[in-house]
């Protein structure tokens, strides 16, 4: 389905449903699931990139697996609001899903949520927080980020 927005996806999603938010990095893609009620976001797993086939392949067994109804991509706009060559990027992928995803994967409406400074906090609250080693840290930022990237678009549902 399309990249749509916030209040065309409120409409669609009655019910309960789980959504997933997905961080795009160029090696890793962070990924995070709500749960069924919509009101908590939690860090899931981070994939390492590699071919196209592959990360769909395996994104579409993960929102299988969770019955997943929706998906938010982080969209990394500029500090000023404006969109940057990685918002580009992350356009594109959203139409890679669509266009090349499995059936259930590129069926899932899907919407794109401001992530500015998402890994910064993340990464700071690790270090203030729960005092994480720099490689710890880069074990599972990705994923806390995709955490607060979803964390954000529940309360633009809410």
């Amino acid at each position: 389905m399309a990249i749509i927005d916030f209040p065309e996806l409120k409409a669609l999603l009655v019910g309960d449903g789980r959504l997933m938010a997905l961080d795009l990095g160029t090696k890793t893609i962070g990924i995070a699931t709500s749960d069924v009620r919509r009101t908590l976001a939690t860090p899931l797993t981070t994939l390492k990139r590699s071919k196209l086939a592959a990360d769909l392949g395996a994104l579409d067994a993960l929102a299988t697996k969770h019955e997943i109804k929706a998906l938010a991509i982080g969209f990394p706009l500029n500090m000023d609001g404006s969109e940057g060559p990685r918002c580009q990027s992350v356009r594109q992928f959203a139409a890679n899903i669509e266009r090349h995803g499995p059936p259930g994967l590129a069926a899932l409406p899907t919407v794109l949520q401001d992530e500015r400074l998402s890994t910064a906090a993340v990464t700071r609250g690790m270090i203030e927080d729960y005092d994480m080693s720099r490689a710890r840290r880069a074990e599972r930022v990705d994923a806390a980020a995709a955490a607060w990237i979803l964390e954000s678009a529940l309360a633009r549902l809410r």
